[in-house]
C-alpha cells in the first residue's frame, strides 16, 4: 500500500497534465517545448520511481543510503521545476511551442543570473573562508624560523613564570584568602589552558631532523613528540592534582607540579637569543632575574620557618610588623651576599636553618657571579682581542724606535677598522663558516660590484663565485699610496667604501679622476702578458678607503678550472690592451700656425726595422749595403761567364764592360 501511494505521488507530481499539454495552458513546468523530449524526461522520471518500487519489492530491508539519494534527486527535480516555472511565467510567453530563438536566450540569461548569484554568494563567503584559513594551525611547525612559535613559547613563558613566582608565594604567605580565591583560580585556569594548548596542538606539529632529512608527516610529528621526554614533563605539569581542593581545600601546593614545564622556558631563551642583535643584554637581564628568583625563594622558606618557630617568638624570627614578603626579601638578601650584622639563632632549628642558608648562600650567588662574568666576557670577546693585538703592535713598535708618525699612522689604521667594521680580518669570521654559507654573504655583500666589471662580464658564474670567495678587504688611510706609477700591476681593486684619487701631471700631484664606491681599477693587470703591466699614474686613498682586491695568483688558480671563461678573459684582455694603447688616444690640439702643417705621420714598423735606427746615418749604410749586394751579384755573374765556351763569352763580354762603367 505505501509502494503504490509513493508512485502516486510520483505520477501526480510529473503528470503529463501537470505539463500543461492538452489542456490549454502555457508550458510552466520545463524549459523542454518539444512534446518528443518532454516524454522521455517523464519516462525517466517514472523509471526512477519504478525502480524504488522494484527495491522495494526486492528486499525487504530498505536501504537508507539509496533511500536518502532518491529523496534528494526527487527534491531537485521538483525544485528545478519550480524555478522554470517562475521563469517562464515571468516571461509571459502566448504559445505552448515556442521558437527555439526566444527559449534560448531565456536559459541563457537564467543561467547567468544564476551563476551570478553563486559567484556573490561566494564572494561574501570567501574573506569569512580565508580569515578562518589564516587562524588554521599549519600541519608542521618550523620551531628555528617560525615567529608564531616564538610568540606561543613567550606565551607559554609568562605561564611558566606566573605558576614559578606565586606558587610559593601563595603556599607560605598568607596572600590567598577568601575574598580573592576566585581572581586566583580565574589565573590558574588560564595557565591550565596555555599548557594544554601546548600538549595538543602546538608541540605535536613541530619539525624534527632524521637522518639529515626534515620530517614534516603528521603522524610522524605525533609520534615523535609522544616518545620524548619533553612529553613526558609536559604531561606531569599538566595534571589535574587541583582534584584534591575537594578534600584539602584550596591550598597552592597541589599546583607545584605547574614548575615542571621549565623546557619551554629554556627553548624560549635559546630561539629568543638566537634572532637578536645584542644578545648578551638579554643573557645579563635572564642572570639577574636567575638571582632575584633564588632571593625569592630563600625569602619564602625564611617566613616558613619563621611561622613554624612562631612569628615574633625570638630575635631571629620575623616580628610580624611591615609588610612580611619584604621584610623578609630583605633578610634573604642579607644572608645570600653575607653582608652580616643578622640576629643569631637561638634554637636548633634556627641554628641548622642559618648554616644550610648560608652555605646554599655562598654556593647560589658564586655560581651566579660567575655565570654573569662569563656573559660579560663573551659580550666584549671581540674587543678584548682587538685590544690585545693593538696593544702588542704598539709594544714592538716601541721596541724597535719606529717613529711617532708611523706609530700614529698605526693607531689610526686600528681605530677606525674597529670602528667600521668591529674586527680587525673578516676572513677570520668566514673562515668558521661552512663553503656555503661563505658563498651566500659574499654573494650578498660583493656580487653587485663585480657583475659590474667588464673584464668579468660574460664569465661563468661558478667562476665568479669563487673568484668573490678570494677577495680580500684592505684598509687604506687618507693619503696612503694604493698603487705607484710605473710599478709591475699584480691586484685589481674594487672599491667597498669611500674614494681613491688617480693623479697625474707633470709634478704627478694633479687629479685627474675621482673613483668612488663601486669603482673598478687594474682590472688588466690581471691578465697582462708575462712581465707585467706597469701603472700608468698614482692611486692615492681620498679619505678612509675600504678596497677589494684580487691578485693575478689567484686568478690564475681560479681559471684552471674554467677554459672557457679564459679564453673570453684573454680576448677580453687583448682588446683593452690594444685600447689603453699609446698614440691611440686623443691627438692634442695645435697651437699658433703648427694648424698650417700637418702633423708628420709616424714612421711604419717595417720600414722602422730595416732602418735598425733613425737618421741620415742609417739611410746612409742602407745605400751601402745595397751597392756591395750589387757589386757582389755583377762579380758572380762574370765568374760564371769565364767559365762558359769563348764564343759566348765574346758575345757577354760587351753588355758587362758597359754596365760596369755605368756604376763606376
Amino acid at each position: 500500500h505505501e509502494e503504490s501511494d509513493t508512485t502516486e505521488r510520483l505520477h501526480f507530481h510529473f503528470s503529463p497534465s501537470c505539463i500543461g499539454e492538452g489542456n490549454g495552458n502555457p508550458l510552466q513546468c520545463s524549459c523542454l517545448e518539444n512534446p518528443r523530449d518532454r516524454g522521455a524526461w517523464w519516462a525517466a522520471v517514472y523509471g526512477v520511481a519504478q525502480s524504488r518500487t522494484r527495491l522495494k519489492r526486492l528486499t525487504p530491508v530498505i536501504n537508507e543510503y539509496a533511500d536518502a539519494q532518491l529523496h534528494s534527486l526527487v527534491r531537485r527535480l521538483r525544485q528545478r521545476t519550480d524555478f522554470y516555472k517562475r521563469k517562464l511565467v515571468q516571461g509571459d510567453m502566448s504559445s505552448p511551442e515556442s521558437s527555439p530563438q526566444t527559449a534560448k536566450p531565456t536559459a541563457v540569461s537564467s543561467t547567468q543570473e544564476s551563476s551570478a548569484k553563486l559567484k556573490e554568494e561566494h564572494s561574501q563567503k570567501a574573506p569569512l573562508t580565508e580569515y578562518l584559513k589564516r587562524l588554521r594551525l599549519p600541519k608542521s611547525i618550523d620551531s628555528y624560523t617560525d615567529r608564531f612559535y616564538l610568540l606561543w613559547l613567550s606565551l607559554v613563558t609568562i605561564a611558566f613564570n606566573w605558576n614559578c613566582w606565586f606558587i610559593p608565594l601563595r603556599v607560605v604567605f598568607p596572600y590567598q584568602t577568601p575574598h580573592n580565591t576566585h581572581y586566583w583560580l580565574i589565573t590558574d585556569l588560564i595557565c591550565d589552558t596555555i599548557y594544554l594548548f601546548d600538549l595538543l596542538l602546538i608541540q605535536p606539529r613541530l619539525q624534527f631532523m632524521r637522518g639529515g632529512d626534515i620530517i614534516v608527516d603528521s603522524n610522524e610529528l605525533k609520534r615523535h613528540y609522544r616518545n620524548s621526554t619533553k612529553f613526558q614533563l609536559d604531561m606531569a605539569s599538566i595534571m589535574p592534582f587541583d582534584v584534591f581542593y575537594l578534600v584539602f581545600g584550596l591550598n597552592p601546593i597541589f599546583r607545584t607540579n605547574r614548575m615542571l614545564k621549565y623546557s619551554s622556558f629554556f627553548e624560549f631563551n635559546h630561539h629568543l637569543e638566537s634572532i637578536m642583535n645584542k644578545a648578551y643584554i638579554y643573557r645579563v637581564i635572564r642572570t639577574t632575574g636567575y638571582l632575584l628568583f633564588t632571593l625569592h625563594i630563600n625569602a619564602c622558606m625564611y617566613y616558613w620557618a619563621s611561622n613554624y618557630e612562631g612569628i615574633g617568638s625570638t630575635r631571629w624570627v620575623y616580628d610580624g610588623e611591615g609588610n612580611k614578603y619584604l621584610r623578609c626579601y630583605y633578610w634573604a638578601v642579607r644572608t645570600l651576599i653575607t653582608i652580616g650584622g643578622l640576629p643569631e639563632p637561638q634554637t636548633s632549628f634556627e641554628i641548622v636553618f642559618q648554616l644550610l642558608n648560608f652555605f646554599s648562600g655562598v654556593f647560589v650567588f658564586s655560581s651566579l657571579i660567575g655565570q654573569m662574568q662569563d656573559v660579560i666576557g663573551a659580550a666584549t670577546a671581540n674587543q678584548n682581542n682587538f685590544r690585545i693585538c693593538m696593544d702588542h703592535t704598539i709594544a714592538y713598535m716601541n721596541t724597535y724606535s719606529i717613529p711617532k708618525t708611523v706609530q700614529n699612522r698605526v693607531r689610526t689604521w686600528y681605530e677606525y677598522t674597529w670602528a667600521s667594521q668591529r674586527m680587525l680580518d673578516e676572513s677570520d669570521l668566514l673562515e668558521t663558516l661552512p663553503t656555503t654559507m661563505q658563498l651566500a654573504l659574499t654573494v650578498d655583500v660583493n656580487f653587485g660590484v663585480i657583475s659590474k666589471v667588464d673584464l668579468f662580464k660574460g664569465c661563468d658564474t661558478q667562476m665568479i663565485y669563487d673568484m668573490l670567495l678570494r677577495l680580500k678587504s684592505i684598509v687604506y688611510l687618507p693619503g696612503d699610496f694604493v698603487c705607484k706609477k710605473g710599478e709591475i700591476g699584480k691586484e685589481m681593486y674594487i672599491i667597498k667604501q669611500g674614494e681613491v684619487q688617480v693623479l697625474g701631471g707633470a709634478d704627478g700631484t694633479q687629479v685627474l679622476v675621482t673613483l668612488k664606491a663601486g669603482a673598478v681599477f687594474g682590472e688588466i693587470s690581471l691578465l697582462a702578458a708575462r712581465g707585467g703591466n706597469r701603472r700608468t699614474a698614482n692611486v692615492v686613498a681620498h679619505g678612509f678607503a675600504n678596497l677589494l682586491t684580487l691578485d693575478k695568483k689567484t686568478l690564475q688558480e681560479i681559471l684552471v678550472h674554467y677554459p672557457d671563461s679564459e679564453k673570453l678573459l684573454m680576448k677580453k684582455a687583448r682588446v683593452l690592451l690594444k685600447n689603453k694603447a699609446p698614440g691611440t688616444g686623443a691627438t692634442p690640439p695645435n697651437k699658433g700656425l703648427a694648424f698650417l702643417f700637418p702633423p708628420k705621420q709616424e714612421t711604419p714598423k717595417m720600414f722602422k726595422a730595416l732602418l735598425g735606427s733613425s737618421g741620415k746615418a742609417g739611410l746612409a749604410r742602407l745605400l751601402t749595403l745595397k751597392r756591395e749586394q750589387t757589386a757582389q751579384v755583377i762579380g758572380q755573374r762574370e765568374r760564371r761567364a769565364v767559365t762558359e765556351t769563348p764564343g759566348r763569352n765574346t758575345l757577354r763580354q760587351a753588355p758587362t764592360l758597359i754596365l760596369c762603367q755605368t756604376l763606376g
